[in-house]
């Protein structure tokens, strides 16, 4: 095969020292028990678990995957020690000008190692974790590409949606309204057709990124990882439905989902830390082929209290892609842009802008909490300075606590883009919205050469000491 695979990756990241392998922990409690403690702690290593009680022996399963700079850097085809400002400022370019490569159909490849069909298909035979405690069932699907084709184009698109299952033959899929999977599925429904669905339960960590992210409607996130690799993305139709799915990956399944076709699902804790999203009835995927590798590896990015595995790349790749759509908009002099982690990436967003006119700070929050890539889930988007490191909380903090006229500087929008998964999210169940903050926590325009001075020393003294001082410093 061509295509680098998550095998490819695994050997990167271990020889660089991030990757730990566990022995012998089961799937009820155990894996993600461990899991949850790795995550409380952004630069862990990614975590193979390895002989898995009451499965066969190779059966392995991966999480942590995307929590450190440098397995993220690894991904993208970075070096490893490239700064977290380096991947914000790639991930910037490559939503404005990144490149594309078509994918390349193949007849086969290590996915098609073991195939299963009809009565032989079990999804049970992957080990699958509970990875909550009070999670209702386990889930073969959170670091997943669920691969679906437009009816009507014939544009294919994969997103990373959750997926739990619930026997041998039958999974659900949770999409949330507006999403591309969703609006795919109900053009069938609307039809009265079967919707055929493909899932992806190991690839290489770069695929699973571009599905969980804002790809515009109407392209393929082939292509983009195809750019992102470097190389056409090796892909195989499956037999029943044929989506085409990664050719080197470790897990697929395929299957439709049916008209009214519904199974209770859930709960899950999510990625806004809580089980807001309950349990509730989902879209059933009734399976019809299982295919893995030889010694498959199934992949978890698992959402939890933030920060997890979720929210860390996620965080990353949303400043870039917010940063380059203000900048499309037309918005000047952005200095910065950080997706706190303790908003699960989505709920905090902080731009830093070099104010050049009256209204500038308002503008670019105002369409930083609506620009596609920032505006799902929003609650706050805060304007900060140049001179405030929007990444520093505790800077943000001070300059929300001495810049903001609470008389004029906070905007409530209502109505916005939201999901029920946001504990905060009103309307009903077709109707999720929610209502979210902008707030300009820069210095007054009027007032920006007669505020008072910062008290702090300039870069420039600060250059000076550390040269002298160097070997006293911090």
């Amino acid at each position: 095969m061509a295509n680098k695979d998550l095998r490819n990756w695994l050997q990167e990241v271990d020889t660089i020292g991030e990757l730990k392998t566990i022995k012998g922990a089961e799937t009820r409690e155990e894996i993600g028990g461990i899991v949850d403690l790795y995550m409380r702690e952004m630069g862990t290593p990614a975590v193979m678990f390895d002989d898995v009680p009451g499965f066969p022996k190779g059966h392995r399963v991966l999480a942590n995957i995307l929590t450190s700079v440098p397995r993220i850097n690894v991904a993208l085809g970075l070096k490893p020690d490239a700064s977290r400002n380096d991947l914000i400022a790639w991930w910037r370019d490559y939503m404005r000008e990144g490149p594309t490569v078509e994918p390349k159909a193949v007849n086969g490849g290590p996915l098609l190692e073991n195939i299963m069909e009809g009565a032989h298909v079990d999804i049970t035979s992957i080990p699958t974790p509970v990875w909550h405690e009070h999670d209702g069932g386990a889930f073969i699907g959170t670091a997943c590409m669920v691969v679906m084709r437009d009816p009507d184009t014939g544009w294919i698109n994969y997103g990373a949606y959750r997926v739990q299952s619930h026997d041998q033959k039958t999974a659900s899929v949770m999409m949330s309204p507006g999403k591309h999977g969703r609006l795919m599925m109900e053009k069938y429904h609307e039809r009265g057709e079967a919707c055929p669905v493909a899932v992806v339960a190991g690839m290489h960590p770069a695929l699973f990124m571009l599905s969980g992210l804002e790809v515009p409607y109407g392209k393929s996130e082939f292509e983009a990882a195809g750019g992102i690799l470097k190389e056409p993305i090796e892909i195989f139709n499956m037999p029943k439905t044929g989506l085409p799915v990664p050719a080197n990956a470790e897990i697929a399944f395929e299957g439709f989902i049916h008209p009214d076709d519904m199974i209770q699902e859930g709960p899950l804790g999510e990625w806004t830390g809580y089980y807001a999203g309950g349990s509730r009835p989902e879209p059933a995927i009734r399976i019809e082929t299982l295919m893995h590798r030889n010694n498959p590896i199934l992949v978890g990015a698992i959402p939890a209290v933030p920060p997890n595995d979720n929210t860390y790349y996620l965080g990353i790749y949303r400043c870039g892609a917010v940063w380059s759509q203000l900048e499309a908009a037309g918005i000047p002099e952005i200095k910065g842009v950080w997706a706190h982690e303790a908003g699960g990436s989505r709920f905090w967003l902080t731009v830093s802008i070099k104010q050049m006119y009256g209204g500038h700070a308002k503008q670019a929050g105002l369409i930083a909490s609506q620009c596609h890539a920032g505006a799902y889930a929003n609650r706050w988007t805060i304007v900060v300075d140049d001179d405030i490191d929007p990444s520093n909380i505790n800077d943000v903090i001070w300059a929300m606590s001495t810049r903001v006229d609470l008389r004029e500087d906070i905007d409530i929008i209502n109505g916005c883009w939201s999901t029920h998964l946001d504990p905060m999210c009103y309307d009903d169940e077709t109707d999720r919205r929610n209502s979210r903050a902008v707030i300009d926590a820069c210095r007054p325009f009027r007032r920006k050469d007669s505020f008072p001075t910062v008290a702090r020393s300039s870069q420039e003294l600060d250059e000076r000491i550390r040269r002298k001082w160097s070997e006293d410093l911090p």
